[in-house]
C-alpha cells in the first residue's frame, strides 16, 4: 500500500533532483566558484607583494562587496520574472524585461560608482593608517570602473539562468578566471610597459576581466540561435517606468536581503576584531570556509528558483511546489553530508590555512560550529531562492533582518563579548548565535514557502 502511495512521488522527486535540479545547478556552482577564486587569487598574490597592499586590498574588497552586493541583488529580480515568462512560452516578452533590467543596471551603476569614488563615510569607520587609506582609495577607484560591466553581466546572468543556459555563464566565468592571474602580474609588477601599481593593479585587472567577459557574453547573446528567440536586440527600448517599478518592487527586497546578509558577516568580523589577532584570524578562516561551502546550496537555490518560476509560468503549480520541496530536501541532504565531513576534518582544514598552532586550534573549534551552521545555511539559501521563484521577497527580507541582525549580531555580541549569559565566549559565541539565527531564518522561510505554495495551488483550484 505504502509503496503504491509513495512511488509516484518518489519518481517525481527523483526526476526533478537528478535531471532538472542538478543539471541546472552544477554549472552555476562552478561559475560561482570561479568568481570566488578571483578574490582568493588577489589575496594570495598581493600577500606576496606587500603587507600594506594586502591590508588595502582586504579592506577595499570588503567595502566593494558590501556596497556592490546590494545593488546586484536588485537585478536578481530578472531571473524569476524571465523564468515565469519562459515557462509560459512567452519568449518574445523576455527581451523587453532584459532591456528594462539593463536600464535599471545603468541607474544602479551610477549610484554604486558614486559610493566607491567618494568612500569617506566608509573609510571613517576603519581609521586606517594614511598610507593604507591612500592605497584603499586607489583600489576602490579602480574597482569602480568594473561596476557597469559587473552589473551588466549580472543582467546577462539572470537572463541566461532563467532560460536554462547556465553553461554559458560557467564558460565565461572560467575564461575570466584564466585572464585574472596574468593581468594581475602585468599591473601589480608593471610588465609590458604598464605602471607598477601593487594591490591597486588587482582592481585594474578585475575591471578589465569584467568588461571582457561582459562584452563576450552579450555578443554571444546577440549571435547564438539559442538566445535570438528572446528578441533582446530586436528593437530599442527607452525606460518604461511601470516595468521598471515592477522589477524594483521585487528587486529591492532581494537587494536589501543581500545587504542584511553581508553586513551581518561584516559586523561580526568587526566585533570579533576587538578580541585580538588570534581570535580574528581564526574567525577569518572559519568565515572563508563557510563562504566556500555556501556556494553549493546557493547554486541549488538558484536552480530551484528558476525551475519553480518556469513551472509557475506553465501553470503547473503542483510541479512548482514539488520542485521547491525537492530543492530544499536536496539542499538539506547535501548540507548534512558536508557537515559530517567538516566536523571530522575540522582541525585538518584549519591547518591548511595557517601554520600557527594557536590559530589552527581556535579555528578548528570554530569550524566544528561551521559544520552545524552550514546545515541551516543550506536550508535558508535554498528556501529563500525558491520563494523568489514565486516572486515573494518582502517577507523573507523582514525575516532576515530580524534573524541575522537581531538574533545573529545581537546574540553574538551578548554571547561573545559580554558576561550577561555566562562567561564571554569570544568568536565561538558569535558563531553560536549565527547558528541560531540561521535555524530561525531557515525554519521561517521554509514555513513561508509551505504557505505560499499551498495557497497558490488552492487559488488555482
Amino acid at each position: 500500500m505504502f509503496s503504491r502511495l509513495f512511488s509516484p512521488v518518489a519518481r517525481l522527486l527523483r526526476r526533478l533532483l537528478l535531471k532538472d535540479l542538478f543539471v541546472l545547478a552544477w554549472p552555476v556552482f562552478v561559475a560561482q566558484l570561479a568568481v570566488m577564486a578571483n578574490s582568493l587569487i588577489d589575496t594570495l598574490m598581493v600577500g606576496r607583494y606587500s603587507t600594506q597592499d594586502l591590508a588595502a586590498v582586504g579592506v577595499g574588497s570588503a567595502m566593494y562587496f558590501s556596497v556592490f552586493v546590494g545593488f546586484m541583488g536588485v537585478l536578481l529580480a530578472l531571473s524569476p520574472i524571465a523564468a515565469q515568462l519562459y515557462g509560459a512560452g512567452r519568449h518574445g516578452e523576455i527581451g523587453e524585461q532584459v532591456r528594462q533590467s539593463a536600464w535599471l543596471g545603468v541607474l544602479l551603476s551610477v549610484l554604486c560608482v558614486a559610493v566607491l569614488r567618494w568612500p569617506d563615510p566608509l573609510l571613517a569607520i576603519t581609521q586606517l593608517e594614511p598610507a593604507v587609506e591612500a592605497k584603499t582609495r586607489a583600489y576602490l577607484n579602480a574597482m569602480s570602473w568594473a561596476v557597469p560591466a559587473a552589473l551588466a553581466f549580472r543582467v546577462f546572468h539572470g537572463f541566461s539562468t532563467a532560460v536554462s543556459r547556465p553553461r554559458t555563464l560557467m564558460m565565461l566565468n572560467l575564461f575570466g578566471l584564466a585572464l585574472k592571474v596574468p593581468l594581475n602580474y602585468v599591473f601589480m609588477y608593471g610588465y609590458f610597459g604598464a605602471p607598477e601599481m601593487g594591490g591597486v593593479g588587482c582592481g585594474v585587472a578585475t575591471a578589465i576581466v569584467f568588461w571582457v567577459v561582459c562584452l563576450i557574453g552579450w555578443a554571444w547573446a546577440g549571435w547564438h540561435p539559442d538566445y535570438r528567440r528572446y528578441r533582446v536586440f530586436a528593437r530599442w527600448s527607452w525606460p518604461h517606468w511601470r516595468t521598471l517599478w515592477q522589477i524594483l518592487s521585487l528587486g529591492l527586497p532581494i537587494g536589501i536581503t543581500f545587504f542584511v546578509d553581508v553586513t551581518g558577516f561584516t559586523f561580526m568580523a568587526l566585533f570579533i576584531a576587538r578580541l585580538g589577532t588570534l581570535q580574528s584570524a581564526a574567525h577569518q578562516i572559519a568565515a572563508n570556509f563557510a563562504a566556500i561551502l555556501f556556494m553549493l546550496p546557493l547554486a541549488m537555490g538558484n536552480a530551484g528558483s528558476v525551475l519553480v518560476g518556469q513551472a509557475i509560468g506553465a501553470g503547473d503549480l503542483r510541479r512548482a511546489r514539488a520542485t521547491g520541496l525537492s530543492a530544499i530536501v536536496a539542499g538539506v541532504a547535501i548540507g548534512l553530508v558536508i557537515a559530517v565531513l567538516v566536523s571530522l576534518a575540522a582541525e585538518g582544514i584549519a591547518r591548511l590555512y595557517t601554520l600557527d598552532a594557536g590559530v589552527a586550534r581556535l579555528a578548528g573549534g570554530l569550524l566544528a560550529l561551521v559544520a552545524i551552521y552550514h546545515v541551516f545555511d543550506a536550508v535558508q539559501a535554498v528556501a529563500v531562492n525558491v520563494l523568489r521563484g514565486y516572486k515573494r521577497a518582502l517577507i523573507p527580507m523582514l525575516i532576515y533582518a530580524f534573524a541575522l541582525w537581531g538574533v545573529g549580531l545581537g546574540g553574538g555580541y551578548t554571547l561573545g563579548l559580554t558576561d550577561w549569559l555566562g562567561p564571554a565566549r569570544g568568536a565561538a559565541g558569535f558563531w553560536m548565535a549565527a547558528v541560531a539565527s540561521l535555524l530561525l531564518a531557515g525554519g521561517l522561510v521554509s514555513a513561508y514557502f509551505g504557505v505560499v505554495s499551498t495557497q497558490a495551488i488552492r487559488q488555482k483550484s
